[in-house]
C-alpha cells in the first residue's frame, strides 16, 4: 500500500511560482519526499495542480491501493462533480482531474485531514521539511 501526504501552497500575488509539496511512502518506509516550485496557477485550483503533479508520480507504481492525504475539504466534491461552485477555472480542474483520476489503473482515495485534529497534526508533520 501506498500513503501520500500533500500539500498546494499558493502566493499572494499573481505571477509568482507555487509550491508543491509531497511525500510517499511505500509499506511505511519513505520513497520519495520532493518539494518543487511550478508556474503560478490560480489559488482555487492550486490543490488540483498538485494532485496532476502527484498523479504523475503514481503512473511508474502499477495497481497499487494509493491513499493520499490533502488538508482541503472541497477536493472530493469537487473531483465527484457534487460541488455547488461556479466558479469555472474549479470546473474545468476538477474534470481533468477526475479524468486522470479514473484514467489511472492504482486505486486512488483522497482524504481530507481537517475535520481529524490527530491526522490534521500528522499531515503537518509530514509536508514540512
Amino acid at each position: 500500500m501506498i500513503t501520500a501526504y500533500l500539500v498546494g501552497i499558493s502566493t499572494h500575488y499573481e505571477g509568482e511560482d507555487i509550491e508543491i509539496r509531497y511525500r510517499i511512502y511505500e509499506n511505511d518506509e519513505l520513497v520519495v519526499e520532493k518539494s518543487r516550485l511550478e508556474e503560478y496557477v490560480k489559488p482555487a485550483i492550486v490543490n488540483h495542480t498538485a494532485l496532476m503533479i502527484l498523479f504523475r508520480e503514481f503512473d511508474k507504481k502499477k495497481e497499487e491501493q494509493i491513499i493520499v492525504y490533502m488538508n482541503d475539504p472541497a477536493i472530493n466534491d469537487q473531483i465527484r462533480g457534487v460541488t455547488q461552485t461556479k466558479n469555472r477555472d474549479v470546473l474545468k480542474a476538477s474534470r481533468i482531474t477526475r479524468e486522470a483520476l479514473n484514467k489511472s489503473s492504482n486505486s486512488i482515495m483522497i482524504k481530507d485531514v481537517s475535520k481529524d485534529k490527530e491526522a490534521l497534526e500528522r499531515w503537518n508533520q509530514e509536508i514540512e521539511f
